[in-house]
């Protein structure tokens, strides 16, 4: 696979997951006395396809390495690779490129109401050409979320833990190397949350993508392959 470059990034859906390398990563927010140092010189690497829970209170860098890895916010110092993208040399519009081949779960959905079910899944995909055919694998990834039957439906028609399967397929319709799911159980009940997080961690093996999760909740870290906890925007502990 050839190298790729400041202007240019990853734009069709590919197979398997993407390594990922973070070399002395760092974000700090604001400035003087009230910086905070949400990521602390960041040394990590992911293998491709392992699924990785990062845990650790709120405030201790979690999100924040989820925003670096998607390039929703840029780093300070430091690099991201993912796969052969050098995320941190990306210009403009290469980051918009490389953003289109990482999936991405919130805690809030953020689905949009006008649309059905099928069209919020569509969403991401129905901008730029496609090289598969993209309704049959909306269809196909509601019904491997158990809502093959509500495709017409609207969010609001939709429970949370409904929802929430409707955002995982859609972050799943570009076939993305890299997964990543900020809180994706932090707003439904313990057994929705379960359910959602089966699937995570079911269609993240199935398709081979690399999976990271953020997550208070214990139940969700022990289903992953690897739990990294951080503090203070620095990992502290890493088991297997």
């Amino acid at each position: 696979m050839p190298h790729t470059g400041p202007d240019q990034a990853p734009d069709h859906p590919r197979n398997g997951g993407a390594a990922v390398e973070v070399s002395a990563l760092t974000k700090v927010f604001g400035r003087g006395p009230a910086a905070i140092t949400a990521a602390d010189r960041i040394d990590l690497t992911v293998p491709a396809g392992q699924i990785v829970a990062l845990t650790g209170r709120s405030g201790s860098g979690k999100s924040t390495l989820l925003h670096l890895l998607g390039a929703i916010e840029r780093a300070d110092s430091g690099s991201v690779r993912v796969g052969d993208t050098d995320v941190t040399a990306l210009r403009p519009r290469g980051l918009a490129a490389y953003r289109r081949t990482v999936g991405f779960v919130f805690q809030r959905f953020h689905l949009l109401p006008a649309l059905t079910v099928i069209d919020n899944v569509l969403a991401p995909v129905l901008p730029r050409r496609a090289g598969f055919d993209r309704h049959s694998r909306a269809r196909e990834l509601l019904a491997a979320v158990g809502l093959a039957d509500r495709e017409k439906a609207h969010p609001a028609q939709l429970s949370g833990g409904q929802q929430q399967r409707v955002a995982l397929a859609r972050a799943l319709i570009g076939a993305p190397r890299l997964l990543l799911a900020d809180e994706p159980t932090g707003a439904l009940d313990s057994a929705t949350g379960a359910a959602v997080m089966d699937l995570i961690v079911r269609l993240g093996r199935e398709h081979g993508t690399t999976v990271l999760i953020a997550t208070h909740e214990d139940q969700v870290a022990g289903a992953c392959d690897r739990v990294i906890g951080l503090r203070d925007g620095r990992p502290v502990t890493d088991s297997r």
